[in-house]
């Protein structure tokens, strides 16, 4: 049951879908937010924004918190800390605040999007920190920067935006899958501009 989604769980149990939500939550809760150890040994968070639901209404973004310490150490998978509402430095900061001073001082390394809001929160709450940019978000960002290149080459070149058949137009999708970690590009081959190792 551990893989299924609330609606597969509510079918099987034969109750309402709101049902087997609270009670998912409400073992969530006890399991994992309650317990006093949850937060022990952590020296490498990560956070990052997510758009929780899509909604005209409310705020849909949550603040999602992970423990990146195994990642690091190479002993295992992340895992989820907390998920806060909104997408701040004061939600952020206010999360850091709750946790204690002790903890705080541990914390060796947060990695982040370039959100400045994230990054002053860790620097005012956990200065000893170190702020780093995910590799996502570096990736992206060398990516986005190689394809405005690509698009400044092909304006001075041709004098016009790229068309199907420009050999800078066919291109820029290889561009953009080359340059994902290794381990994103299972079953593509290895060659191409950029290299991971």
């Amino acid at each position: 049951m551990s893989a299924l989604s609330i609606a597969r769980v509510a079918q099987g149990l034969g109750v309402a879908w709101n049902t087997a939500n609270d009670a998912v939550l409400a073992e969530g809760r006890r399991v994992l937010i309650n317990d006093p150890g949850r937060l022990n040994g952590v020296k490498v968070i990560g956070v990052d924004e997510h758009v929780w639901r899509r909604t005209r209404r409310g705020d849909k973004y949550v603040t999602v918190i992970i423990d990146l310490t195994p990642v690091r150490a190479g002993t295992g998978p992340a895992r989820l800390l907390d998920m806060i509402p909104g997408r701040s430095k004061a939600a952020f900061k206010a999360w850091l605040t709750q946790r204690p001073q002790a903890w705080r001082e541990a914390v060796e390394v947060v990695a982040m999007d370039g959100f400045t809001g994230f990054k002053t929160a860790a620097a005012e709450e956990s200065p000893a920190a170190v702020a780093v940019m995910d590799p996502f978000h570096v990736v992206r960002l060398a990516g986005d920067a190689l394809n405005d290149c690509r698009r400044r080459v092909q304006q001075t070149t041709r004098g016009r935006r790229g068309r199907k058949n420009d050999p800078l137009y066919r291109a820029r999708r290889t561009l953009h899958t080359r340059c994902r970690p290794a381990h994103r590009q299972a079953g593509r081959p290895t060659h191409g501009p950029v290299r991971h190792r």
